[in-house]
């Protein structure tokens, strides 16, 4: 490789975020900026609570505690530097911050799928066979499931980093990306990237075919065994919970498809950007409404504990 090859590939890689319009960044920062806020508020009350509760200790609000801080750490891997890249002029990130990022970034997005599928048969087991959920959903299987799912995220997140290490950068450094993504960063790559492409391919395929029907077919358990309810009003509140389920779970998985199962000759980065947003975004930050916030006893508490808090400011 000549000694220009090898300059670039030692320059640091540009972010273009998700606009090149000066106008729109302020705009852009302000609405991005709440929406993390939100996020990091919703899902760190949702661990504070059920860590400090004794009566959120059921292996349903075990499941949901990791899953709020996997979206906790999820957005916060990419939202953070895309709000400074939006207030800034100087876009620059080093290649071992970008495979940084990336490794975390992969490692969070699995781990929240494979939360999602155990706390969709964490229900499936609840409603189909309420009489066997204390002995299949007690203690030592639920940590080994979460346990499950950090390790298998992590092993998959590595994998990943190893062979995008090895990748030559020698053409332009500048991502149209708001964060260090694979997908534009192949098409920056003068090396061949086609086993990647392939273990990208496979190896999703793999999460998504064995997780994704996990949660659909849980779901639909749920939804025929709430049908049996008798009371009008369990069965509304029970369907509004699995729609709810189901609706997030079709943005999460909807836009990784459409994201990552596709040919590097079909990527745009435009599109790209859009549906990134989804699932490293506004997923996040819905998650605590929809899993969390929505349900009685988690409200409960929440009423209990700011109740305290006005009672102790009135008595101070």
């Amino acid at each position: 490789m000549d000694a220009a090859n090898e300059t670039s590939e030692g320059a640091p890689f540009t972010l273009l975020g998700l606009t090149t319009n000066p106008g729109q960044r302020r705009p852009l920062f302000v609405l991005f900026l709440v929406l993390y806020v939100a996020g990091i508020l919703g899902n760190g009350l949702i661990v504070a609570v059920i860590r400090a509760s004794p009566t959120l200790h059921a292996p349903m609000y075990f499941l949901l505690a990791h899953l709020s801080f996997a979206d906790l750490c999820f957005t916060s891997v990419t939202v953070p530097k895309m709000l400074a890249n939006l207030m800034a002029h100087g876009r620059s990130i080093s290649l071992a911050g970008c495979l940084t990022q990336m490794y975390f970034f992969f490692a969070l997005g699995v781990t929240d799928s494979c939360l999602l599928a155990a706390m969709a048969y964490d229900r499936y087991v609840a409603i189909r066979h309420p009489l066997r959920y204390a002995t299949r959903m007690f203690q030592a299987v639920c940590t080994a499931l979460v346990g499950t799912a950090w390790l298998v995220s992590h092993v998959h997140s590595l994998l990943h980093i190893l062979l995008m290490a090895h990748l030559s950068f020698c053409a332009s450094h500048q991502v149209p990306h708001f964060f260090c993504d694979h997908q534009p960063l192949l098409r920056l790559s003068c090396s061949d990237t086609r086993h990647i492409q392939l273990l990208i391919f496979t190896e999703g395929a793999a999460v998504v075919v064995t997780l994704f029907p996990l949660i659909l077919a849980s779901c639909g358990a749920i939804a025929a065994a709430v049908l049996q309810l008798p009371s009008a009003t369990g069965k509304l509140r029970a369907m509004s919970t699995c729609g709810s389920h189901l609706a997030m779970v079709g943005l999460f998985y909807g836009t990784v498809i459409a994201v990552y199962f596709q040919p590097m000759s079909r990527y745009e980065a435009e599109q790209g950007r859009v549906a990134s947003v989804r699932y490293t975004v506004v997923t996040p930050m819905l998650n605590p409404v929809i899993y969390s916030l929505r349900n009685c006893d988690v409200q409960g508490v929440l009423r209990a504990f700011f109740t305290r808090q006005r009672i102790s400011a009135g008595d101070s």
